[in-house]
């Protein structure tokens, strides 16, 4: 299959690989001029993974239309934040019948939308027909070592489901299909919040217990504000859900568990976001799970102290003693 890739991050570039190295003819977009000459010259992506030789079957490309005119697949990888923009510009060169690939996660600043959501509004009603969601819990380097892992892709199309659950799958990458959208939109999205949490914490040097309590009162968090949007319950406890919040909070290749870290051990946000290559997602949607929340009416202490943290400068170690201090509640409740 003739594929674009719009997005030349450690994420993007990891999936143009395994796509490619699957016999698919595959082009990945890159803003950088520089760095897509790199790649052309030496095959491998310096600046976001680098020390993986790059499939023979990518080709590389700083014009958006080339990458998506054509395409029987668009995978689109831009940054959340990013992602309308960059949609706006592509979109009139994806042609109808095209299938459409979103692996971004986030909440959009100021719209509070996710990023289906996003797409749903930006695209014609017949594209959107077309659209699947990845997400996961899924370390692009991993990944790129061809290191076992599973993921969800979403889609309220079963067929179009389907048809990339076959895609992407191979001997070191499973996919699991579902149609809960939603659901797995938002888990990937909000558990880079409560990784900046549980990143915190161990940032402060508290221990394995402090951040079990933040996984599972952050999974809680993330159901209700999924349960409010119309998202299905068993979804949190999935691949998207559970899956990508424990490796997320867990693991060291997260960025986002590393700008919790950092901040914890008293550093300052544009210090450590300074001295970042890469995006941390979460750090922007703290803001806008917050103020989602708000809207929902949704009651979200992890989330809420991580904005404090983030945006109006609050001691962590404060944080941590006021949700510990918080009026005593049952576990679980309606």
């Amino acid at each position: 299959m003739k594929i674009g890739v719009i997005g030349a991050g450690s994420w993007g570039t990891t999936l143009a690989d395994l796509l490619a190295k699957k016999g698919h003819a595959v082009t990945l977009w890159a803003f950088e001029k520089d760095l897509v000459q790199r790649m052309r010259e030496n095959s491998i992506n310096d600046l976001y993974l680098p020390g993986f030789t790059l499939s023979a079957n990518l080709s590389f490309t700083n014009d958006l239309a080339e990458a998506a005119r054509d395409r029987e697949v668009v995978v689109m990888v831009a940054p959340s934040q990013r992602l309308r923009k960059v949609l706006e510009q592509v979109e009139p060169h994806i042609a109808a019948g095209t299938l459409l690939v979103s692996a971004a996660k986030g909440v959009e600043t100021g719209t509070l939308m996710i990023m289906s959501e996003v797409i749903e509004e930006v695209l014609p009603a017949d594209k959107v027909q077309r659209v699947a969601y990845l997400s996961g819990p899924t370390f692009a380097r991993e990944v790129a070592a061809e290191i076992p892992t599973a993921l969800s892709v979403a889609s309220s199309s079963a067929d179009v489901a389907r048809t990339v659950q076959e895609l992407f799958s191979c001997e070191f990458f499973r996919l699991y299909r579902q149609d809960d959208v939603i659901g797995v939109e938002l888990g990937g999205a909000l558990k880079n919040v409560i990784a900046l949490a549980a990143g915190v914490c161990d940032g402060l040097g508290y221990g394995y217990n402090t951040r079990a309590a933040v996984i599972t009162r952050g999974l809680e968090e993330m159901i209700r504000i999924g349960l409010a949007k119309g998202a299905a319950r068993t979804t949190f406890s999935g691949l998207s859900g559970m899956g990508d919040l424990v490796l997320t909070c867990t693991g060291d290749l997260s960025r986002n568990r590393t700008v919790g870290l950092e901040l914890g051990r008293g550093r300052k946000l544009n210090e450590i976001l300074q001295g970042m290559k890469m995006i941390a997602e979460g750090v922007q949607t703290t803001q806008s799970a917050y103020l989602l929340a708000r809207k929902l009416e949704v009651e979200v202490p992890i989330i809420e102290q991580m904005y404090l943290i983030l945006y109006e400068d609050k001691n962590p170690r404060q944080a941590v003693r006021d949700l510990m201090r918080r009026r005593l509640k049952p576990e679980f409740y309606s």
